[in-house]
């Protein structure tokens, strides 16, 4: 049990003394950047998908 204990007191303390949190600009920054390279992966993908199908059409 007290290595359970130790355990969590060290996680607490590498949480809150040695982990450097981002500040909410570069985290506001940071998912605007992840939502638009998903966005374009997204259209990447249906276009994929759309010439795909078409292809598939014609040949069959």
């Amino acid at each position: 049990m007290k290595k359970v204990i130790a355990y969590i007191k060290d996680s607490y303390n590498e949480l809150v003394h040695k982990v450097s949190w981002p500040t909410r600009t570069e985290l506001s920054s940071s998912a605007v950047v992840v939502m638009f390279a998903s966005l374009i992966i997204a259209v990447l993908i249906y276009a994929i998908d759309f010439v795909f199908k078409q292809v598939m059409d014609f040949v069959y």
